[in-house]
Formats: C-alpha cells, structure tokens, sequence
C-alpha cells in the first residue's frame, strides 16, 4: 500500500502513546441537568489530551465518530482554527509535539496535527463503528492516505460528496466550489453493510395499480444482463396469461431459475402491464416487503443534508446571534447519526465547533425516543459561550423559535468537564521506583470508580489481586513494585485466571475490572465473560462504571 511521507512523521509517529492522562474535571456550573456519570459530556481542552482523557473508559464504545478537522486553506481571519500557522497551532507544535515547526510547510504541520488524533479515534471506535471526516481539496487527498494508513484501505467505505451550496460565486477567478468531501471508514470488517432509513421521497414510487391484496408494489425488470450463452441455466420460455404466447428474450437470460420463476407465477408476482401488452414480465418488489432501507449513495444533495447556510441560520436563532462562519447543518449531521447508529450508541465528535453534533443527536432522540450519548471535544475558548451554550438552549428550549420543538426544549443533558494537570505514574514516587501495591491499589480504585478509601484499608484478598468490591464490580490488580515481576508472566492476564475471575464475580452476580501489566486474551471473549481489562500504566485514569 503506498504510504504518504511528510516532514515530521518520524517524529509524530507514536506521540499518541506517549500524551500523559489528564483526569476530567466536572464543573457543575456550566453543566446542564448532568444525570450522572453516563451522561453526555462536553470537553473544554485540547482534544488530542481530551481524547486520552476519555480513552480509558470509551476506548471500543464509540459507534459513531464525526470530525469537521480545519480545512487548512491558510485563511488568517477565520476564527475556526483554520490556519496552521495560527498562535494554537505553533503552540501546539511547539510544547506538545516534537516537532519543529519553523521546519515545517504549512501541510506538514496539519498532517504532524491530525496524526496522533486520527490514532486516537480509531481506538475510541467500536470494532463496527464508522468515522466520517469532513474536508475539502485542500488536504482531502492527503487526508485520504493518511487514513489508509491508520483505518486500513479496506476500511476505506466512501468519499461523500456533500453539496454544501448550490449557488455559484462570480467572485471565483476559476471555479466556485459547492462541494466538501466527508470521508467514511470503518473500524473494522466486523461492519458489513449500512442502510439509511426509508422516506416518503423513497416510497413514493410504490404504487398498487391492479389492487393486489399485498399492497403497494414497485416492479423490476426480469432480464438479465448477461446473455443466452453466458447463463444457459436461465433461459426458458415463459407464458403470457394475457395471450397465452411462450416467450423468451432472444439475446439475454431470465434473472431466475426455472423453479424460482414457477415460484412467481404461484404467487402471481409478474407484471405484464395491466392489459397484458408488456413484451417481457416485470417482478413485483412489494413495499410491505422492504425493512433493510436504502444503500446509501455518495452524493449528498443540499435538498436532503442541507447547506452550510442552513447550518448558520440554525446557530443565529438558537444563540441569537452570528457566532460561527460555515457551522454544518443538523440534517447533514443526522444523515450521518441515523446511517450508522442505533438507540443507546455513542457519538463522538473531538472538533465540536458550533455544537451541531450535540444538537443532531439530541433531535433525534427527540424523533425517536431513542437515547443516544454525545461526546464533545473542544479547544476553543468558545467552547462554553457557543458549543456549550447551543446545547444549552435547544435542550431547555429556545423561546420564539420557529419550530415547535425547539422552542419546547429537545430535553437531555450534560456534563461539562475542563482537563486537569497530568497524571504520570512518576507523579505517585516516593524515593522508590515503583509505588507500594496498596497505594496504586488505592489510587486506582478512587481513579476507577471515585470510591476513597486509604491505602491501609486495602490489601489482596486472594492470588487474583482482588482488593475492592461494589454492588456491581469486582477489582483486581495485577502488580508488585518490582519490574522483574511486571515483566514476568505472573503479571499478565491469562485464559486460566480470566475464567476464575469470571466465575468467581458471576457467583456473586458481578462483572469485573482487572489492572494489569498486559493481556494474553482478547477484550471481546475477556467481554463476555464480564472482565473489563485496564493496562498499566497507560489506564491510570480510567472510570468504570
């Protein structure tokens, strides 16, 4: 598979394994009617720290990831990050990337920014979750290696064209741009077929002309492409009940095998037109029939997904002001939401923006009564004035607004969180290399499940590492302060202790949470088996619920 170099990818390669957690910091002030610790979350922080902030405990949850990354065209007013020669950015480079930024061109720098964050989506994903990515052509082929790279070509799905305008601009010196692209790829083969749900625009073409007692029908043709000699098992004569003639099509085959097309004739499923005059049958689709939607296209008209007028329109009532250039309409973030997610699915999206992705989930919900989850990530100082306060307003209720809806609230809520100072496992030294296993038994279960309790209070009960029990979970840790045994098999999670972990919660009606060194099983038999599986010391942070 060709690769794409630029300057610095040496370097930025695996920085997304070496950025320090930082613990979430609830703020129930800018918070609204939060619901506990399941509930929606809004992120203030950079989101490459933001999302290793909440890999611990989503990594693998995700279903759903849309990102509106800048589009890098260099413009310097646009207060959307935009520009990669921006203050943020050369910040960025500067202190958390190792890269040297006066070495850099401009699409070096936005491939060094979006590297360690596409590795980090692609671990928050479930393995049949989707990512859609909007861009335009300034970085889109370049963007289109890079998640070869880290998605896999295999997973590549679609390169959606989104019609985001459909007026021209004469102000254009070449040709005026009405598209964006929004890349697609999946997490994984375990994802193998997508449907978008069925409209009245969709079944508009099923009608009943005859009064058949199946109801509305749609016909299809009966030929097949391939011809005579190509198929031969499929060329028969067939009757016309009008006249009674034997027909065949003199250069192609019939779609169906004999006994099949006898199958039809039973259930009086050919058209051949109301008086008999159609020259080949036509098969009868019945829409009663229909439940697995519509295989979704890769052009997306503005009639359908909206515009990014729209898009600004829709921010300007909710906050009552022009506050954001070029925001994505909801309609295009639902299409996205409903192609790929189901109720209680979780949607992600780490350059939040205007907030349209919180907003599109909680209209859904709306519609449905489903209960889909957003995550928001936001580095911008608006975060609170705009994203925020959007999600704020449509969930209370936005009075004067237009569409009844929104001005009665979409309901739903959310916590809203900022990024407090890393936490390292240095931090936890005290003159020895490696802390005391009730101290980092204690942090990790406070860490975990925001139980306190001192160090002295606990200790191993058994070889399991098992030191705390709650209502629902067991924890266990896998440790002693000694590198020697961290690097022995003794500290590894293996098959034999998995199954009597497993069958020791389960006698007690508990799942459990296992701290430790490595793995030698995967997640999803360790899932079904009730065992959530937290390495260390990259999963110091992690809550479980």
């Amino acid at each position: 598979m060709p690769m794409l170099e630029f300057k610095g990818k040496q370097h930025i390669y695996a920085h997304h394994l070496t950025v320090p957690y930082r613990p979430l910091l609830p703020d129930p002030a800018r918070s609204c009617r939060s619901a506990g610790a399941d509930d929606n979350l809004i992120v203030h922080g950079d989101n490459l720290h933001g999302l290793k902030a909440l890999l611990p405990r989503y990594a693998g949850r995700v279903k759903c990831i849309y990102i509106d990354p800048p589009y890098n065209t260099g413009n310097e007013g646009w207060s959307y990050n935009d520009n990669v020669n921006s203050p943020l950015m050369k910040g960025w480079l500067r202190t958390n990337g190792p890269v040297d930024n006066e070495d850099l061109e401009r699409h070096d720098k936005w491939l060094c920014m979006m590297w360690p964050r596409l590795q980090l989506l692609r671990e928050m994903l479930s393995e049949d979750g989707v990512i859609f990515v909007s861009i335009d052509d300034n970085e889109q082929h370049h963007l289109r290696m890079l998640m070869d790279e880290i998605f896999g070509e295999d997973n590549f799905l679609a390169c959606i064209s989104w019609e985001k305008r459909y007026t021209r601009s004469n102000n254009a010196k070449m040709f005026t741009s009405v598209v964006d692209r929004i890349l697609a790829y999946r997490r994984s083969s375990q994802l193998v077929y997508l449907r978008e749900p069925r409209n009245e625009k969709s079944d508009a073409i099923y009608e009943n002309p005859d009064d058949d007692h199946r109801g509305p029908w749609t016909s299809v043709s009966y030929v097949n492409p391939a011809t005579r000699s190509q198929r031969p098992n499929l060329v028969y004569d067939i009757t016309n009940p009008f006249s009674g003639e034997e027909v065949s099509h003199p250069n192609n085959a019939w779609k169906y095998e004999l006994e099949e097309h006898r199958k039809h004739v039973a259930e009086k499923r050919l058209w051949w037109g109301k008086d008999g005059s159609l020259k080949y049958p036509r098969l009868k689709k019945f829409l009663s029939e229909v439940s697995v939607g519509l295989v979704p296209v890769d052009l997306w008209k503005h009639g359908d997904t909206g515009t990014t007028d729209e898009g600004s329109k829709e921010l300007e009532r909710v906050l009552g002001r022009a506050t954001f250039d070029n925001p994505k309409p909801t309609r295009l973030l639902k299409r996205i939401i409903r192609l790929c997610s189901e109720d209680g699915d979780i949607v992600l999206d780490s350059f939040a923006g205007s907030g349209t992705t919180a907003h599109a989930v909680l209209a859904l919900n709306k519609e449905d009564g489903g209960n889909r989850r957003f995550i928001l990530v936001e580095c911008e100082d608006y975060a609170d004035s705009v994203t925020a306060e959007r999600v704020r307003r449509v969930i209370e209720g936005v009075p004067g607004a237009r569409d009844a809806g929104l001005r009665e609230g979409l309901g739903g809520s959310f916590i809203f969180a900022t990024l407090g100072d890393p936490i390292e496992l240095e931090g936890m030294l005290s003159g020895e290399a490696l802390p005391p296993w009730s101290d980092l038994a204690a942090y990790l279960l406070h860490t975990a499940s925001g139980v306190s309790a001192g160090a002295g209070d606990l200790a191993p009960r058994n070889d399991d590492g098992l030191f705390h029990s709650s209502d629902k979970l067991n924890y266990h840790l896998l440790y002693q302060p000694d590198l020697k045994f961290l690097c022995s098999n003794d500290a590894v999670l293996n098959e034999e202790r998995a199954k009597r972990i497993s069958a020791a919660a389960r006698e007690q009606n508990r799942k459990a949470v296992v701290f430790a060194a490595a793995k030698y099983i995967g997640q999803r038999e360790l899932s079904a088996w009730g065992i959530t599986f937290c390495q260390l010391p990259y999963e110091l942070s992690s809550r479980v619920e």
